[in-house]
C-alpha cells in the first residue's frame, strides 16, 4: 500500500542543524499535506511543521523562524530544516502524509492518512 520513511534524526549540540527528510511510496496518485509532528517523552505529539501540495505551509509557534519545511511533489518527500536547535527540540519526529490517493487491487482509494515510524532527534546542552 503506502510507506513512510523518516531519516536525518541524530545528536547534536544546542544551536546546531539537522535536515529530516520523509519520503512516501506506492502507487501514489497525490498526497494532499505532509507535515512533521514530534513527540518528547511524556508529552503528546503535537505538531512541528505542515505544507500542502500548493507549497502554503504552517509552524507551531514555538518553530517559527528557526525551522523550514519543504516539499518535491514529484519525489513524494518532505524535509524540515531545523536550526538553532534547542534541548527543549529533542522528541522524536514523525511524518505524517495526510490526504492520500493511490491505487490498490485495481481501484483508487482517497484520502488516508500514514504515519512514518519516527526519527530520534536529541539535542544537548
Amino acid at each position: 500500500q503506502v510507506q513512510v520513511v523518516e531519516s536525518g534524526g541524530g545528536l547534536v549540540q544546542s544551536g546546531g542543524s539537522l535536515r529530516l527528510s520523509c519520503a512516501a511510496s506506492g502507487s501514489l496518485i497525490r498526497i494532499n499535506t505532509m507535515g512533521w509532528y514530534r513527540q518528547a517523552p511524556g508529552k503528546e505529539r503535537e505538531l512541528a511543521a505542515r505544507i500542502t501540495s500548493g507549497g502554503v505551509t504552517n509552524y507551531a509557534e514555538i518553530v517559527k523562524g528557526r525551522f523550514t519545511i519543504s516539499r518535491d511533489n514529484a519525489k513524494n518527500t518532505v524535509y524540515l530544516q531545523m536550526n538553532s536547535l534547542k534541548p527543549e527540540d529533542t522528541a522524536v519526529y514523525y511524518c505524517k502524509a495526510e490526504g492520500v490517493q493511490y491505487y490498490y487491487g485495481g481501484s483508487i482509494r482517497n484520502w488516508n492518512d500514514y504515519w512514518g515510524q519516527g526519527t530520534q532527534v536529541t539535542v544537548s546542552s
